[in-house]
């Protein structure tokens, strides 16, 4: 019974790897840009801040260097439970500043669902919401992109989440590779697809129209996969803007990093335990790719999870008790199909530095650590699988500002 649930296990998760293997193919071509629209869409951009103070100011000069009409967009900083100057900062560079105190309902997704309320009750009302945060950069087209892609009829909008800082450190560098592999073989290949683009936090572009009717009602650790997971539901596909890129400040040292992934996983689990069975159902009475798509997203960190645990057994039996005793499929493969699986597994995401046109050196020397990153995972999802009803948000702290204008100097 033992061997019939490994091997189960194991031709699961090789039909997932070569599933995603699949997908990423047509991440390789990037289609030609679509239709320019005039500037029509107005759009309140939400920054939600807690103690900001060492880098909002770099945000909000950003901002105001869109290359979008001044008139169509303002911008609303939620300084949530802070207890530095951020509010001050906002105010003094002419932005809305707005402050709230909850002590007990702690984290972004609250932040937002609290903002939101305020922002229906305005006068003033607005075609869109985008969504940054505050140690973010934002490309100049940033939103005439997102006003294209409303023209054309999207509801729901991620931009190209980049990293502001690879080179800092090997652990930013790790963050940056995992980025880039995911913009394009994972984001770009599923929107050339018309597929249903997931979430990443930030960058984010919402009809207001929609916000309104569904209401926000994502308050989990991972608050961008849990309404990527409610809007599909509802057959609202969000789509990926390539040309739209943001720059997020990545954690510089492995403990700060462990500690934010940790928070993801965590939260992963809840949104998994949530919308995976519902999701694949009607993925079967739909017939429906997308939705099969997104619920096997949503069981990623449970994949992860599996693959840690059975590889352990495997050692454990292999160590201590003269192994191996345990069925396993790859060993009635060739050898030659083993290597294959790992070279194709490192060429993606050596191809994604290429497709991408990565161009920072550090980043390069730095790859002989990337196993190390991708490997933490693993501890990581498990400590997050015994400490998943946490609900504690945790803060990532910040040590310089960076601008776009360096950003995008380095990226040559």
């Amino acid at each position: 019974m033992f061997n019939a649930i490994f091997v189960t296990f194991q031709v699961i998760l090789a039909f997932l790897a070569v599933y995603q293997f699949g997908f990423s193919l047509f991440g390789l071509i990037k289609k030609k840009k679509k239709q320019q629209f005039p500037p029509n869409k107005s759009f309140a951009v939400l920054v939600a801040a807690h103690n900001e103070a060492e880098v909002i100011g770099a945000l909000l000069e950003n901002l105001k260097k869109l290359d979008y009409p001044k008139e169509l967009y303002d911008v609303f900083v939620i300084c949530d439970n802070c207890t530095d100057n951020t509010a001050e900062i906002v105010r003094a560079h002419g932005m809305n500043a707005c402050v709230r105190t909850n002590a007990d309902q702690r984290g972004k997704g609250y932040a937002i669902e609290w903002m939101l309320k305020e922002l229906w009750s305005m006068p003033k009302q607005y075609d869109a919401v985008v969504m940054f945060d505050a140690d973010n950069l934002a490309a100049k087209n940033f939103l005439q992109e997102m006003n294209n892609d409303l023209n054309r009829g999207a509801k729901v909008i991620q931009g190209y989440i980049d990293t502001k800082n690879p080179e800092d450190s090997w652990i930013t560098a790790a963050y940056g590779i995992s980025y880039w592999y995911i913009n394009r073989l994972w984001q770009l290949s599923r929107h050339n697809l018309n597929m249903a683009n997931f979430l990443g936090g930030t960058g984010m572009c919402f009809e207001s129209k929609l916000l309104k009717d569904m209401g926000w009602g994502a308050t989990s650790l991972v608050e961008d996969l849990e309404f990527t997971m409610r809007a599909v539901d509802r057959d609202v596909y969000p789509v990926f803007n390539y040309d739209a890129k943001v720059f997020d400040e990545k954690p510089l040292s492995f403990k700060a990093s462990a500690r934010q992934r940790l928070r993801w996983m965590q939260g992963h689990f809840t949104v998994a335990r949530r919308y995976f069975f519902p999701l694949i159902w009607k993925s079967i009475k739909q017939g429906s790719l997308v939705k099969f798509d997104l619920a096997v997203y949503s069981a990623n960190v449970y994949v992860v999870l599996l693959t840690f645990i059975m590889t352990a057994i495997s050692f454990v039996d292999i160590i201590l008790f003269n192994g191996p005793n345990i069925t396993n499929i790859y060993g009635y493969l060739p050898l030659w199909v083993g290597f294959l699986a790992i070279a194709a597994n490192v060429v993606t995401f050596l191809l994604s530095l290429a497709l991408e046109k990565v161009r920072f050196k550090k980043v390069y020397t730095s790859l002989i650590l990337f196993p190390i990153y991708l490997l933490s995972w693993y501890p990581i999802t498990l400590y997050a699988f015994f400490t998943q009803n946490n609900k504690q948000w945790s803060h990532t702290k910040h040590t310089r500002v960076v601008r776009l204008e360096e950003v995008q100097s380095k990226q040559g």
